[in-house]
């Protein structure tokens, strides 16, 4: 049933794609759908925080749409079929857990990480990566991109040995922004600033935190509280214009203690 079900999408994407189908399916290119991805992706990890399944579901099949798309282009120009994607993703799954399909012994967590780095650097396509940093991707999230470049490194043994020696990282990268605006240099502030998201990066490494997972939260949790102040003046006939920062957060925080009970 399930390959029926496959074989089906199989052939609505190609007819999709075919003369006779979709003109906006058919006028689609790999370039053309990159931020498609990222929004279908992005559009998934709301659905999971959702906790409603049939939202996940949903948008997973979104998200697989665009394997799809990418796959009957790849077919439409005789390079690859989605078949080839999934032989070689089933492949790739088997190499990479030597562990589970083979002999290796893999007791933890991070024995089975140093394995599959070391796997992928001896794949086609890798061995000419001379540093350790190579192959992680420039276009994804700064937050990510700097927690992933600080994990590889971590794993070749350069990092902090405890949680405590991050945090003076934190107030001296301060202390530097501080130095950079007396000096009013914009380019050595920005500069600066950075250093200190990358130290606070590295203290959400420590703490087992994932950053951009974080940043969603307390935007979420600052938009919602925004509404709350924005709904307040509402009932009062009010607009921001009509208070001072003062009394604009005099209601922030009874907005906040209306959390709590």
């Amino acid at each position: 049933m399930k390959n029926m079900s496959f074989d089906r999408l199989v052939d609505v994407v190609a007819t999709l794609r075919s003369d006779n189908g979709c003109p906006w399916d058919l006028a689609q290119t790999h370039e053309s759908l990159k931020t498609d991805l990222i929004e279908e992706a992005y559009e998934l990890i709301e659905a999971i925080d959702t906790k409603v399944p049939k939202k996940i579901c949903d948008e997973l099949g979104d998200l697989l749409m665009q394997v799809m798309l990418h796959s009957q282009i790849a077919t439409d120009r005789n390079e690859f079929s989605v078949d080839d994607v999934i032989e070689n993703l089933t492949d790739k799954l088997i190499r990479r857990h030597p562990h589970v399909f083979g002999s290796v012994v893999a007791n933890d967590e991070n024995e089975v990480l140093k394995n599959w780095e070391e796997i992928k650097r001896n794949e086609d396509g890798n061995r000419d990566r001379k540093s350790s940093l190579d192959g992680i991707p420039h276009s994804l999230p700064s937050l990510q991109r700097a927690e992933k470049i600080q994990k590889k490194a971590s794993r070749v043994g350069f990092d902090w040995n405890q949680t405590e020696d991050v945090l003076p990282k934190l107030q001296e990268e301060i202390a530097e922004i501080e130095e950079a605006l007396r000096k009013k240099d914009i380019t050595e502030i920005e500069m600066e600033i950075g250093d200190l998201l990358f130290s606070v990066v590295n203290l959400c490494r420590f703490l087992n935190v994932q950053p951009e997972e974080a940043l969603r939260k307390s935007t979420r949790k600052f938009v919602d509280r925004f509404q709350r102040v924005e709904a307040t003046l509402e009932r009062n006939d009010k607009t921001f214009g009509d208070y001072d920062l003062s009394k604009l957060d005099q209601i922030w925080e009874q907005v906040k203690l209306q959390e709590k009970t």
